[in-house]
């Protein structure tokens, strides 16, 4: 196979993924990303803190859609 077979499918892949994951919206892959950081250092840090996660991660999921929302709004509007 030469190299830019290989470069192509490579790259087809990754466009793939990009797509699938980021597409239009890039800042909900970006505050996924986050929302399971925290999520996943809340958890670490203890199990007395599994109730804060409870509350947490529900309040994060809805803040970022809400943010998403807006911005797709401002966005139409101009």
């Amino acid at each position: 196979m030469s190299k830019s077979i290989l470069w192509r499918i490579l790259r087809g892949f990754g466009m793939f993924w990009w797509d699938f994951l980021v597409g239009d919206t890039p800042e909900l892959f970006v505050s996924t990303v986050f929302i399971l950081a925290i999520t996943a250092v809340i958890s670490e840090v203890g199990h007395q803190h599994s109730g804060a996660v409870v509350v947490f991660l529900p309040v994060l999921v809805v803040a970022s859609l809400v943010i998403s929302v807006t911005r797709a709004v401002r966005k139409a509007r101009t």
